[in-house]
């Protein structure tokens, strides 16, 4: 099992929750956190913009990482949402066990 993890910016805390309880349902990650506060500057159509975000993390499988991102593009406000994916090299086998078990692969995905 490949178990990454998913870092997502979103507007703000309640549609970091809006898209965290969206793969939760659909059983595309195993669990989020949201994290509120963050600072970001960025490119944007030819000019640096700033501004306030939400973080969001999610747990999942590699081979969900796909369907996870269409699923975060379908209900996030951005036009090109953040959505990468950073590999679990190591972790405590049974939390890692335990993302498997409750996500697509280990579960049917849920709509």
């Amino acid at each position: 099992m490949s178990a990454v993890l998913v870092y997502v910016t979103c507007r703000n805390a309640q549609e970091a929750k809006l898209i965290g309880e969206s793969l939760i349902k659909s059983r595309l990650a195993a669990c989020v956190n949201i994290i509120d506060g963050m600072r970001s500057m960025f490119w944007w159509e030819g000019k640096v913009e700033q501004d306030d975000e939400t973080v969001l993390l999610a747990k999942t499988q590699v081979g969900l990482v796909g369907q996870l991102t269409d699923k975060v593009k379908s209900v996030h406000s951005d036009e090109c949402p953040c959505v990468v994916a950073v590999p679990i090299i190591d972790g405590n086998p049974d939390f890692l066990h335990w993302i498997q078990a409750e996500t697509g692969m280990g579960q049917p995905a849920r709509k």
